[in-house]
């Protein structure tokens, strides 16, 4: 079933998909997750400031949290649609973002120039293994010395689904006027969402269910590691 999905699906359909619904999506994406909330604030706490990252920026809701406490914040998002609704976010709520579109798996994004991010409901779109592998590598690669981030992705354990091993699958959208619009998702098993961090350039500081979903906090130590 993966193998099928990975075929069929490929990181220029992700950004159409959501080109094509940014607009009903963003209207549908108001308020910042309470986990990212508790994530941004504990950074602030620790004195994490600097430039932001929101990966898989969308709206930019999570974008407008980390501008109250960073220096300068990038939202990076593959749809151009959807960049287009945070620029509209940020003109109404008056907060500065930097908007690039690119590929959370090849990241325009120097390194060392992160110091916190936060890459939440957007690992799970990557349509194949070794792309969201190299996305995790990626935020390693950015994320400052000192730097934190959070990651999260659907998982097995949300109520909707009965399948325990990690799965490729889409999930409707439906537009108004009723047209439905297929996303790709992969499904983590929580072990096999721990697993691909440990196995990533990342420090894994530690993880948790939450709500169906997989979080973790990661430091972007790991390119200290041997190789």
């Amino acid at each position: 079933m993966a193998g099928d999905q990975e075929r069929a699906h490929s990181r220029d359909d992700v950004r159409d998909t959501y080109d094509r619904i940014a607009t009903h999506f963003a209207s549908t994406r108001e308020y910042a997750w309470p986990e990212v909330e508790s994530f941004v604030a504990s950074a602030a706490d620790h004195g994490a400031g600097g430039v932001g990252l929101d990966l898989g920026c969308g709206n930019c809701r999570h974008a407008e949290l980390l501008a109250a406490d960073c220096e300068s914040v990038v939202g990076l998002d593959v749809s151009r649609g959807l960049l287009e609704t945070g620029r509209d976010r940020a003109l109404e709520r008056e907060f500065d973002v930097e908007l690039v579109q690119g590929d959370a798996a090849s990241l325009p994004v120097a390194d060392d120039a992160i110091d916190i991010a936060v890459y939440v409901a957007t690992l799970h779109h990557l349509p194949t293994r070794a792309a969201r592998r190299a996305s995790l590598d990626e935020l390693a690669r950015v994320l400052s010395p000192d730097g934190r981030a959070l990651v999260s992705a659907w998982s097995t354990a949300h109520d909707r689904f009965d399948e325990t091993e990690g799965f490729d699958t889409t999930v409707e959208w439906t537009l108004p006027g009723g047209e439905p619009v297929d996303r790709f998702y992969h499904i983590y098993a929580p072990d096999e969402f721990e697993a691909d961090l440990e196995n990533s350039d990342l420090e894994l500081r530690e993880w948790e269910l939450s709500s169906g979903n997989c979080y973790a906090t990661v430091a972007g130590h790991g390119r200290s590691r041997s190789r």
